[in-house]
Protein backbone atom coordinates (compact mmCIF):
# COMPACT_ATOMS: atom_id res chain seq x y z
CA UNK A 1 0.00 0.00 0.00
CA UNK A 2 1.52 2.93 -1.20
CA UNK A 3 2.69 5.56 1.96
CA UNK A 4 -0.29 8.24 2.85
CA UNK A 5 -3.10 6.09 0.85
CA UNK A 6 -5.24 4.61 4.01
CA UNK A 7 -8.50 2.52 2.62
CA UNK A 8 -9.69 1.79 5.80
CA UNK A 9 -10.74 5.98 6.28
CA UNK A 10 -11.89 6.08 2.70
CA UNK A 11 -15.83 6.70 1.70
CA UNK A 12 -17.58 5.19 -1.45
CA UNK A 13 -16.55 7.74 -3.54
CA UNK A 14 -12.63 7.49 -2.33
CA UNK A 15 -12.77 4.07 -2.72
CA UNK A 16 -14.47 4.56 -6.43
CA UNK A 17 -11.69 6.84 -7.29
CA UNK A 18 -9.09 4.88 -5.68
CA UNK A 19 -10.31 1.93 -8.06
CA UNK A 20 -9.74 4.05 -11.22
CA UNK A 21 -6.14 5.09 -10.34
CA UNK A 22 -6.62 8.51 -8.13
CA UNK A 23 -6.32 9.59 -4.74
CA UNK A 24 -8.82 12.62 -3.93
CA UNK A 25 -7.40 15.69 -4.24
CA UNK A 26 -9.90 18.05 -5.45
CA UNK A 27 -12.56 19.20 -2.42
CA UNK A 28 -15.52 16.76 -2.59
CA UNK A 29 -18.33 18.98 -1.30
CA UNK A 30 -20.82 18.96 -4.57
CA UNK A 31 -24.31 17.47 -3.80
CA UNK A 32 -26.25 15.79 -6.56
CA UNK A 33 -27.92 19.02 -7.04
CA UNK A 34 -25.08 21.06 -7.03
CA UNK A 35 -23.83 18.51 -9.82
CA UNK A 36 -26.91 18.88 -11.88
CA UNK A 37 -26.75 22.75 -11.29
CA UNK A 38 -23.65 23.28 -12.98
CA UNK A 39 -24.86 21.29 -16.21
CA UNK A 40 -28.43 22.76 -15.88
CA UNK A 41 -26.12 26.61 -15.72
CA UNK A 42 -23.80 25.68 -18.53
CA UNK A 43 -26.61 24.76 -21.10
CA UNK A 44 -28.45 27.88 -19.52
CA UNK A 45 -31.99 28.48 -21.62
CA UNK A 46 -30.95 32.29 -20.99
CA UNK A 47 -27.93 32.05 -22.52
CA UNK A 48 -28.45 30.11 -25.95
CA UNK A 49 -31.79 30.68 -26.33
CA UNK A 50 -30.80 34.42 -26.80
CA UNK A 51 -27.28 34.70 -28.46
CA UNK A 52 -28.23 32.46 -31.15
CA UNK A 53 -31.62 33.07 -31.74
CA UNK A 54 -30.80 34.78 -34.81
CA UNK A 55 -29.11 31.52 -36.25
CA UNK A 56 -32.74 29.58 -35.79
CA UNK A 57 -34.40 33.35 -37.35
CA UNK A 58 -31.91 33.74 -40.03
CA UNK A 59 -31.82 29.86 -40.79
CA UNK A 60 -35.20 28.94 -41.16
CA UNK A 61 -37.13 31.52 -39.24
CA UNK A 62 -40.31 31.05 -36.76
CA UNK A 63 -41.08 27.32 -38.02
CA UNK A 64 -37.32 25.93 -38.06
CA UNK A 65 -37.22 27.25 -34.31
CA UNK A 66 -40.62 25.79 -33.31
CA UNK A 67 -39.94 22.13 -34.68
CA UNK A 68 -36.60 21.92 -34.94
CA UNK A 69 -35.81 22.81 -31.10
CA UNK A 70 -37.57 19.93 -29.88
CA UNK A 71 -35.93 17.46 -32.63
CA UNK A 72 -32.70 18.65 -31.79
CA UNK A 73 -33.02 18.50 -28.49
CA UNK A 74 -34.00 14.70 -28.48
CA UNK A 75 -31.35 13.89 -30.53
CA UNK A 76 -29.47 15.76 -27.77
CA UNK A 77 -30.40 13.74 -25.23
CA UNK A 78 -30.08 10.34 -26.90
CA UNK A 79 -26.02 11.48 -26.69
CA UNK A 80 -26.74 12.20 -22.71
CA UNK A 81 -27.89 9.51 -22.18
CA UNK A 82 -24.66 7.67 -23.69
CA UNK A 83 -22.82 9.97 -21.45
CA UNK A 84 -24.63 9.25 -18.34
CA UNK A 85 -23.80 5.89 -18.39
CA UNK A 86 -20.39 6.36 -18.87
CA UNK A 87 -20.00 8.49 -16.46
CA UNK A 88 -21.60 6.22 -14.22
CA UNK A 89 -18.91 3.49 -14.91
CA UNK A 90 -15.98 6.33 -14.93
CA UNK A 91 -16.73 8.75 -12.15
CA UNK A 92 -13.46 10.99 -12.88
CA UNK A 93 -12.47 14.75 -13.67
CA UNK A 94 -11.18 13.77 -16.62
CA UNK A 95 -14.27 12.13 -18.05
CA UNK A 96 -14.85 12.19 -21.70
CA UNK A 97 -11.04 11.76 -22.11
CA UNK A 98 -10.62 9.42 -19.74
CA UNK A 99 -13.37 7.17 -21.03
CA UNK A 100 -12.11 7.16 -24.74
CA UNK A 101 -8.31 6.50 -22.64
CA UNK A 102 -9.73 3.70 -21.37
CA UNK A 103 -11.92 1.95 -23.99
CA UNK A 104 -10.18 3.38 -26.84
CA UNK A 105 -6.67 3.37 -26.01
CA UNK A 106 -4.15 6.39 -25.64
CA UNK A 107 -4.57 7.73 -29.19
CA UNK A 108 -8.42 7.93 -28.97
CA UNK A 109 -7.91 9.29 -25.80
CA UNK A 110 -5.52 12.06 -26.55
CA UNK A 111 -7.87 13.15 -29.72
CA UNK A 112 -10.21 13.22 -26.95
CA UNK A 113 -9.33 14.92 -24.71
CA UNK A 114 -7.80 18.03 -26.85
CA UNK A 115 -11.24 17.89 -28.72
CA UNK A 116 -13.23 18.10 -25.35
CA UNK A 117 -10.48 21.22 -23.97
CA UNK A 118 -10.74 22.97 -27.19
CA UNK A 119 -14.34 22.68 -27.07
CA UNK A 120 -14.72 23.99 -23.79
CA UNK A 121 -12.59 26.94 -24.46
CA UNK A 122 -14.40 27.84 -27.47
CA UNK A 123 -17.87 27.48 -25.19
CA UNK A 124 -16.31 30.24 -22.16
CA UNK A 125 -15.08 32.04 -24.68
CA UNK A 126 -18.96 32.19 -26.84
CA UNK A 127 -20.74 32.73 -23.46
CA UNK A 128 -18.75 35.56 -21.76
CA UNK A 129 -18.93 37.84 -24.90
CA UNK A 130 -22.45 37.01 -25.66
CA UNK A 131 -22.76 38.15 -22.01
CA UNK A 132 -21.43 41.14 -22.82
CA UNK A 133 -23.28 41.46 -26.18
CA UNK A 134 -25.96 41.38 -23.91
CA UNK A 135 -25.07 43.24 -21.19
CA UNK A 136 -24.62 46.03 -23.55
CA UNK A 137 -28.23 46.02 -25.21
CA UNK A 138 -29.61 46.27 -21.79
CA UNK A 139 -27.68 49.21 -20.72
CA UNK A 140 -29.51 50.46 -24.33
CA UNK A 141 -32.55 49.49 -23.57
CA UNK A 142 -32.74 50.83 -20.24
CA UNK A 143 -30.50 54.08 -20.64
CA UNK A 144 -32.58 54.74 -23.87
CA UNK A 145 -31.12 58.08 -25.81
CA UNK A 146 -28.08 57.87 -23.80
CA UNK A 147 -26.67 55.53 -24.69
CA UNK A 148 -25.81 53.46 -27.95
CA UNK A 149 -25.21 49.77 -27.87
CA UNK A 150 -23.29 48.23 -30.88
CA UNK A 151 -19.21 49.52 -29.74
CA UNK A 152 -16.83 46.28 -30.59
CA UNK A 153 -14.20 48.09 -28.57
CA UNK A 154 -16.83 48.70 -25.02
CA UNK A 155 -18.40 44.92 -25.69
CA UNK A 156 -15.01 44.16 -26.10
CA UNK A 157 -13.96 45.43 -22.98
CA UNK A 158 -17.18 43.88 -20.97
CA UNK A 159 -16.16 40.82 -22.40
CA UNK A 160 -12.55 41.01 -20.58
CA UNK A 161 -14.05 42.01 -17.24
CA UNK A 162 -16.31 39.45 -17.29
CA UNK A 163 -13.56 36.77 -18.19
CA UNK A 164 -11.90 38.27 -15.22
CA UNK A 165 -14.63 38.10 -12.89
CA UNK A 166 -15.52 34.24 -13.93
CA UNK A 167 -11.34 33.98 -13.18
CA UNK A 168 -11.87 35.27 -9.57
CA UNK A 169 -15.10 33.76 -8.64
CA UNK A 170 -13.38 30.22 -9.84
CA UNK A 171 -9.81 30.97 -8.02
CA UNK A 172 -11.93 32.17 -4.41
CA UNK A 173 -13.54 28.80 -3.51
CA UNK A 174 -15.10 25.46 -4.91
CA UNK A 175 -17.65 25.57 -2.14
CA UNK A 176 -18.74 29.18 -3.46
CA UNK A 177 -18.68 28.03 -6.31
CA UNK A 178 -21.43 24.56 -5.57
CA UNK A 179 -23.63 27.75 -3.78
CA UNK A 180 -23.55 30.05 -7.16
CA UNK A 181 -24.31 27.28 -9.55
CA UNK A 182 -27.67 26.03 -7.04
CA UNK A 183 -28.79 29.37 -6.99
CA UNK A 184 -28.34 29.75 -11.03
CA UNK A 185 -30.48 26.72 -11.40
CA UNK A 186 -33.11 28.65 -9.93
CA UNK A 187 -32.74 32.13 -11.48
CA UNK A 188 -33.03 30.04 -14.94
CA UNK A 189 -36.31 28.51 -13.83
CA UNK A 190 -37.72 31.65 -11.85
CA UNK A 191 -36.08 34.18 -14.23
CA UNK A 192 -37.08 32.34 -17.59
CA UNK A 193 -41.13 32.18 -16.29
CA UNK A 194 -40.81 35.69 -15.49
CA UNK A 195 -39.40 36.22 -18.88
CA UNK A 196 -42.34 34.30 -20.71
CA UNK A 197 -45.30 35.89 -18.32
CA UNK A 198 -43.89 39.74 -19.46
CA UNK A 199 -44.04 37.64 -23.13
CA UNK A 200 -47.04 36.85 -22.16
CA UNK A 201 -48.98 39.59 -20.94
CA UNK A 202 -47.67 42.51 -21.93
CA UNK A 203 -47.52 42.36 -25.80
CA UNK A 204 -50.37 44.81 -27.32
CA UNK A 205 -50.99 41.46 -29.57
CA UNK A 206 -49.62 37.72 -30.36
CA UNK A 207 -48.42 36.14 -33.27
CA UNK A 208 -50.75 33.77 -34.78
CA UNK A 209 -49.79 29.65 -34.20
CA UNK A 210 -50.08 29.25 -38.36
CA UNK A 211 -47.25 32.33 -38.15
CA UNK A 212 -45.05 30.44 -35.23
CA UNK A 213 -45.14 27.18 -36.93
CA UNK A 214 -45.84 27.71 -40.23
CA UNK A 215 -43.70 30.61 -41.70
CA UNK A 216 -39.84 29.94 -42.74
CA UNK A 217 -37.16 32.51 -43.34
CA UNK A 218 -34.01 32.58 -45.35
CA UNK A 219 -32.45 35.64 -44.11
CA UNK A 220 -28.41 34.00 -45.32
CA UNK A 221 -28.28 35.21 -49.05
CA UNK A 222 -28.01 32.40 -50.27
CA UNK A 223 -30.57 31.20 -53.28
CA UNK A 224 -32.24 34.61 -53.13
CA UNK A 225 -34.08 33.93 -49.89
CA UNK A 226 -36.13 31.23 -50.99
CA UNK A 227 -37.44 29.12 -48.30
CA UNK A 228 -38.42 26.19 -50.60
CA UNK A 229 -35.87 23.13 -52.14
CA UNK A 230 -33.11 21.29 -51.54
CA UNK A 231 -30.86 23.91 -50.85
CA UNK A 232 -33.37 25.55 -47.94
CA UNK A 233 -33.71 22.24 -46.78
CA UNK A 234 -29.93 20.84 -46.77
CA UNK A 235 -28.06 24.41 -46.76
CA UNK A 236 -30.26 26.75 -44.65
CA UNK A 237 -32.30 24.66 -42.00
CA UNK A 238 -28.57 23.43 -41.11
CA UNK A 239 -27.18 26.97 -40.08
CA UNK A 240 -30.66 26.95 -37.97
CA UNK A 241 -30.23 23.96 -36.19
CA UNK A 242 -27.23 25.63 -34.53
CA UNK A 243 -29.59 27.03 -32.38
CA UNK A 244 -29.88 23.96 -30.29
CA UNK A 245 -26.63 22.35 -30.77
CA UNK A 246 -24.93 25.51 -29.20
CA UNK A 247 -27.90 26.21 -26.51
CA UNK A 248 -27.91 22.07 -25.56
CA UNK A 249 -24.13 21.65 -24.53
CA UNK A 250 -21.72 21.51 -21.96
CA UNK A 251 -23.51 18.86 -20.02
CA UNK A 252 -20.23 16.93 -19.44
CA UNK A 253 -19.60 19.43 -16.57
CA UNK A 254 -21.32 16.76 -14.65
CA UNK A 255 -18.52 14.18 -15.30
CA UNK A 256 -15.81 17.05 -14.85
CA UNK A 257 -16.64 17.48 -11.26
CA UNK A 258 -17.83 13.51 -10.78
CA UNK A 259 -14.31 14.03 -8.46
CA UNK A 260 -16.27 16.73 -6.31
CA UNK A 261 -19.51 15.29 -5.98
CA UNK A 262 -21.01 13.10 -3.53
CA UNK A 263 -22.20 9.79 -4.93
CA UNK A 264 -20.80 10.66 -8.02
CA UNK A 265 -21.03 7.21 -9.91
CA UNK A 266 -24.99 7.54 -9.67
CA UNK A 267 -25.76 11.93 -8.68
CA UNK A 268 -23.67 12.63 -11.73
CA UNK A 269 -25.22 10.45 -14.30
CA UNK A 270 -28.50 11.80 -13.11
CA UNK A 271 -27.12 15.35 -13.44
CA UNK A 272 -26.02 15.13 -17.03
CA UNK A 273 -29.18 13.60 -18.25
CA UNK A 274 -31.68 15.98 -16.18
CA UNK A 275 -30.11 18.71 -17.20
CA UNK A 276 -30.52 18.22 -20.90
CA UNK A 277 -34.75 16.90 -20.63
CA UNK A 278 -34.93 20.09 -18.63
CA UNK A 279 -33.42 22.50 -20.53
CA UNK A 280 -34.73 21.00 -23.31
CA UNK A 281 -38.52 21.78 -22.18
CA UNK A 282 -37.75 24.76 -20.31
CA UNK A 283 -36.06 26.58 -23.14
CA UNK A 284 -38.47 25.65 -25.92
CA UNK A 285 -41.40 27.09 -23.91
CA UNK A 286 -39.25 30.51 -23.76
CA UNK A 287 -38.63 30.18 -27.78
CA UNK A 288 -42.44 29.90 -28.35
CA UNK A 289 -42.77 32.63 -26.02
CA UNK A 290 -40.31 35.02 -27.87
CA UNK A 291 -41.85 33.83 -31.73
CA UNK A 292 -45.30 34.52 -30.16
CA UNK A 293 -44.18 38.18 -29.31
CA UNK A 294 -43.27 38.83 -32.31
CA UNK A 295 -45.22 42.24 -33.82
CA UNK A 296 -43.84 42.50 -37.58
CA UNK A 297 -42.26 39.06 -38.68
CA UNK A 298 -40.88 41.15 -41.38
CA UNK A 299 -39.47 43.76 -39.40
CA UNK A 300 -37.02 41.49 -37.15
CA UNK A 301 -36.03 39.70 -40.56
CA UNK A 302 -34.71 43.18 -41.51
CA UNK A 303 -33.31 43.70 -37.97
CA UNK A 304 -31.14 40.92 -38.50
CA UNK A 305 -33.32 38.30 -36.44
CA UNK A 306 -32.18 38.38 -32.74
CA UNK A 307 -34.10 38.55 -29.73
CA UNK A 308 -33.39 42.39 -29.05
CA UNK A 309 -35.50 43.34 -32.09
CA UNK A 310 -38.43 41.40 -30.72
CA UNK A 311 -38.46 42.68 -27.51
CA UNK A 312 -38.15 46.45 -28.87
CA UNK A 313 -41.34 45.89 -30.53
CA UNK A 314 -43.64 44.00 -28.16
CA UNK A 315 -42.06 45.70 -24.89
CA UNK A 316 -41.41 49.11 -23.44
CA UNK A 317 -37.86 50.41 -23.48
CA UNK A 318 -38.30 49.57 -19.36
CA UNK A 319 -39.55 46.43 -19.47
CA UNK A 320 -37.39 45.04 -22.83
CA UNK A 321 -34.56 46.10 -20.76
CA UNK A 322 -35.85 43.92 -17.55
CA UNK A 323 -36.03 40.87 -20.14
CA UNK A 324 -32.51 41.59 -21.36
CA UNK A 325 -30.92 41.86 -17.85
CA UNK A 326 -32.49 38.80 -16.75
CA UNK A 327 -30.86 36.95 -19.30
CA UNK A 328 -27.53 38.89 -19.31
CA UNK A 329 -27.55 37.82 -15.17
CA UNK A 330 -28.35 33.94 -16.22
CA UNK A 331 -25.27 34.71 -18.76
CA UNK A 332 -23.13 35.35 -16.11
CA UNK A 333 -23.77 32.52 -14.36
CA UNK A 334 -23.05 30.49 -17.30
CA UNK A 335 -19.55 31.66 -17.36
CA UNK A 336 -18.82 30.85 -13.84
CA UNK A 337 -19.72 27.29 -14.55
CA UNK A 338 -18.21 27.28 -18.13
CA UNK A 339 -15.01 28.07 -16.77
CA UNK A 340 -15.77 25.85 -13.70
CA UNK A 341 -15.98 22.80 -16.29
CA UNK A 342 -12.89 23.84 -18.82
CA UNK A 343 -10.45 24.33 -15.48
CA UNK A 344 -11.14 21.04 -14.54
CA UNK A 345 -10.69 19.60 -17.86
CA UNK A 346 -7.59 21.20 -18.12
CA UNK A 347 -6.51 20.28 -14.35
CA UNK A 348 -7.45 15.85 -15.43
CA UNK A 349 -5.72 16.33 -18.78
CA UNK A 350 -2.52 17.93 -17.26
CA UNK A 351 -2.50 15.91 -14.85
CA UNK A 352 -2.00 12.78 -17.06
CA UNK A 353 0.88 14.72 -18.73
CA UNK A 354 -1.02 15.12 -21.76
CA UNK A 355 -0.82 19.37 -21.81
CA UNK A 356 2.64 21.29 -22.41
CA UNK A 357 3.47 22.85 -19.03
CA UNK A 358 1.36 20.26 -17.41
CA UNK A 359 3.16 20.95 -13.94
CA UNK A 360 1.79 24.08 -13.63
CA UNK A 361 -1.60 22.88 -14.94
CA UNK A 362 -2.27 20.80 -12.90
CA UNK A 363 -1.09 22.74 -9.45
CA UNK A 364 -4.11 22.96 -7.01
CA UNK A 365 -3.89 25.29 -4.74
CA UNK A 366 -4.59 26.06 -0.58
CA UNK A 367 -7.83 25.80 -1.31
CA UNK A 368 -7.76 23.17 -3.18
CA UNK A 369 -8.84 24.90 -6.92
CA UNK A 370 -6.39 24.49 -10.09
CA UNK A 371 -5.22 28.30 -9.99
CA UNK A 372 -2.64 28.12 -12.75
CA UNK A 373 -5.60 26.21 -15.52
CA UNK A 374 -7.74 29.16 -14.54
CA UNK A 375 -5.64 31.15 -15.30
CA UNK A 376 -4.93 29.81 -18.57
CA UNK A 377 -8.58 29.61 -19.28
CA UNK A 378 -8.88 33.01 -19.26
CA UNK A 379 -6.46 34.01 -21.41
CA UNK A 380 -6.91 31.67 -23.82
CA UNK A 381 -10.35 32.42 -24.22
CA UNK A 382 -9.29 35.94 -24.80
CA UNK A 383 -7.01 35.10 -27.37
CA UNK A 384 -9.62 33.09 -29.57
CA UNK A 385 -11.97 35.53 -29.05
CA UNK A 386 -10.00 38.67 -30.60
CA UNK A 387 -11.42 38.69 -33.69
CA UNK A 388 -14.73 39.82 -32.42
CA UNK A 389 -13.08 43.55 -32.89
CA UNK A 390 -13.61 43.24 -36.42
CA UNK A 391 -16.61 45.24 -37.47
CA UNK A 392 -18.25 43.04 -39.79
CA UNK A 393 -21.92 44.42 -40.98
CA UNK A 394 -24.13 43.83 -43.92
CA UNK A 395 -26.83 45.82 -44.82
CA UNK A 396 -26.37 48.23 -41.93
CA UNK A 397 -27.13 44.86 -39.51
CA UNK A 398 -24.25 44.31 -37.34
CA UNK A 399 -23.07 40.24 -38.37
CA UNK A 400 -21.67 38.19 -35.43
CA UNK A 401 -19.30 36.36 -37.76
CA UNK A 402 -16.60 36.23 -35.29
CA UNK A 403 -18.80 34.75 -32.45
CA UNK A 404 -20.61 32.31 -35.03
CA UNK A 405 -17.09 31.09 -35.54
CA UNK A 406 -16.24 30.65 -31.81
CA UNK A 407 -19.96 29.00 -31.13
CA UNK A 408 -19.24 26.52 -34.43
CA UNK A 409 -15.41 25.75 -32.58
CA UNK A 410 -17.09 25.02 -29.16
CA UNK A 411 -19.68 22.24 -30.68
CA UNK A 412 -17.39 20.37 -33.20
CA UNK A 413 -15.12 20.32 -30.23
CA UNK A 414 -17.56 18.81 -27.62
CA UNK A 415 -19.61 16.75 -30.05
CA UNK A 416 -16.38 15.49 -31.49
CA UNK A 417 -15.71 14.71 -28.69
CA UNK A 418 -18.64 13.29 -27.35
CA UNK A 419 -18.93 10.83 -29.87
CA UNK A 420 -15.12 8.76 -29.78
CA UNK A 421 -16.21 7.07 -26.84
CA UNK A 422 -19.57 6.90 -27.30
CA UNK A 423 -18.68 5.06 -30.45
CA UNK A 424 -16.09 3.14 -28.63
CA UNK A 425 -19.10 1.89 -26.14
CA UNK A 426 -20.68 0.19 -28.65
CA UNK A 427 -17.65 -1.49 -30.19
CA UNK A 428 -17.24 -3.04 -27.06
CA UNK A 429 -21.01 -3.88 -26.26
CA UNK A 430 -21.88 -6.36 -23.69
CA UNK A 431 -18.13 -6.77 -22.57
CA UNK A 432 -18.40 -2.89 -21.08
CA UNK A 433 -18.70 -2.64 -17.38
CA UNK A 434 -21.56 -1.10 -16.35
CA UNK A 435 -21.95 1.35 -13.20
CA UNK A 436 -25.39 1.60 -11.24
CA UNK A 437 -26.67 4.25 -13.27
CA UNK A 438 -27.29 2.13 -16.90
CA UNK A 439 -28.94 2.00 -19.83
CA UNK A 440 -29.12 -1.67 -20.30
CA UNK A 441 -29.47 -3.13 -24.06
CA UNK A 442 -30.96 0.50 -25.10
CA UNK A 443 -27.15 1.30 -25.69
CA UNK A 444 -27.04 -0.22 -29.07
CA UNK A 445 -29.77 2.06 -30.39
CA UNK A 446 -28.96 5.51 -28.51
CA UNK A 447 -25.49 5.46 -29.28
CA UNK A 448 -26.48 5.04 -32.93
CA UNK A 449 -28.84 7.82 -32.96
CA UNK A 450 -26.17 9.78 -30.91
CA UNK A 451 -23.83 9.68 -33.77
CA UNK A 452 -26.00 10.56 -36.51
CA UNK A 453 -26.70 13.99 -34.63
CA UNK A 454 -22.89 14.38 -34.35
CA UNK A 455 -22.59 14.15 -37.95
CA UNK A 456 -25.54 16.80 -38.07
CA UNK A 457 -24.24 19.13 -35.67
CA UNK A 458 -20.79 18.66 -37.72
CA UNK A 459 -22.42 19.97 -40.89
CA UNK A 460 -24.05 22.50 -39.04
CA UNK A 461 -20.78 24.40 -37.30
CA UNK A 462 -19.08 24.10 -40.60
CA UNK A 463 -21.71 26.17 -42.91
CA UNK A 464 -21.50 29.30 -43.52
CA UNK A 465 -23.53 32.09 -42.00
CA UNK A 466 -23.85 34.18 -44.83
CA UNK A 467 -23.29 33.77 -48.61
CA UNK A 468 -20.41 36.48 -48.56
CA UNK A 469 -18.43 34.32 -46.83
CA UNK A 470 -18.42 32.00 -49.63
CA UNK A 471 -15.30 32.27 -52.39
CA UNK A 472 -17.63 32.23 -55.38
CA UNK A 473 -20.18 34.38 -54.40
CA UNK A 474 -19.83 38.54 -55.42
CA UNK A 475 -19.30 40.35 -52.60
CA UNK A 476 -16.92 37.99 -50.92
CA UNK A 477 -14.35 39.08 -47.99
CA UNK A 478 -12.76 37.36 -45.81
CA UNK A 479 -14.27 39.06 -42.90
CA UNK A 480 -17.32 37.01 -43.43
CA UNK A 481 -16.08 33.97 -43.39
CA UNK A 482 -16.77 31.05 -40.73
CA UNK A 483 -13.22 30.59 -39.70
CA UNK A 484 -14.26 27.47 -38.08
CA UNK A 485 -13.81 25.60 -41.84
CA UNK A 486 -10.06 26.95 -41.21
CA UNK A 487 -9.31 26.61 -37.80
CA UNK A 488 -10.57 22.80 -37.44
CA UNK A 489 -8.72 21.44 -39.69
CA UNK A 490 -5.86 23.47 -38.46
CA UNK A 491 -5.76 22.11 -35.29
CA UNK A 492 -6.69 18.62 -35.93
CA UNK A 493 -3.55 18.47 -38.98
CA UNK A 494 -1.44 20.24 -35.74
CA UNK A 495 -2.42 17.56 -33.48
CA UNK A 496 -1.71 14.82 -35.87
CA UNK A 497 1.74 16.09 -36.03
CA UNK A 498 2.31 16.47 -32.34
CA UNK A 499 1.44 12.86 -32.26
CA UNK A 500 3.30 11.01 -34.40
CA UNK A 501 6.40 13.75 -33.73
CA UNK A 502 6.28 13.20 -29.59
CA UNK A 503 3.38 11.98 -28.16
CA UNK A 504 3.15 8.95 -29.30
CA UNK A 505 6.76 7.88 -27.94
CA UNK A 506 5.37 8.72 -24.62
CA UNK A 507 1.74 9.07 -23.68
CA UNK A 508 -0.03 6.48 -22.43
CA UNK A 509 -3.11 7.74 -21.51
CA UNK A 510 -4.57 8.91 -18.07
CA UNK A 511 -1.55 7.90 -14.73
CA UNK A 512 -2.39 6.64 -11.76
CA UNK A 513 -1.51 8.30 -8.99
CA UNK A 514 -2.34 5.10 -6.44
CA UNK A 515 -0.62 2.07 -7.83
CA UNK A 516 -3.14 -0.99 -9.06
CA UNK A 517 -2.22 -3.17 -6.42
CA UNK A 518 -3.36 -0.42 -3.73
CA UNK A 519 -6.19 0.25 -5.61
CA UNK A 520 -8.13 -2.86 -3.80
CA UNK A 521 -9.37 -2.82 -0.43
CA UNK A 522 -7.54 -5.48 1.68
Amino acid sequence: MPEGVDFDIMDEDERALAALGYKQELNRSWSGFSNFAISFSIISILAGCFTTFYAGWNGGGPAAIAWGWPIFAALILSIGLCMAELVSAYPTSGGIYWWASKLGGPKAGYYTGWLNLIGLLAIVASVAYGCATFFDLTLSFLLPGSYTAGNLDVIFLYFVVILLLAALINIFSSHLLAVINNVSVWWHVFGAAAIVLILIVLPHHHASFKMVFTSTVNNTGFFNGSTHGWGFLFIILPIGGLLTQYTITGYDASAHLSEETKGAANTAAKGMWRSIFYSAIGGWILLLAFLFAVQNEAGVTKGGGGVAVIFAQALTSRWGGAVLLIATAGQLFCTFACMTSCTRMLYAFSRDGAVPGHRLWSQVNKQKVPFYAVMATAVLGLILTAPALIKVDIGGVAVPVAFNAVVSIGVIGLYWCFAIPIYHRLRHGDKFEVGGWNLGKHYKWLAVVALIDVVLCTVMAFMPNTNLGVPWISGFSMKYVNYTILVVPAVMIALWIYWHASVKKWFKGPIANITEGAAVEG
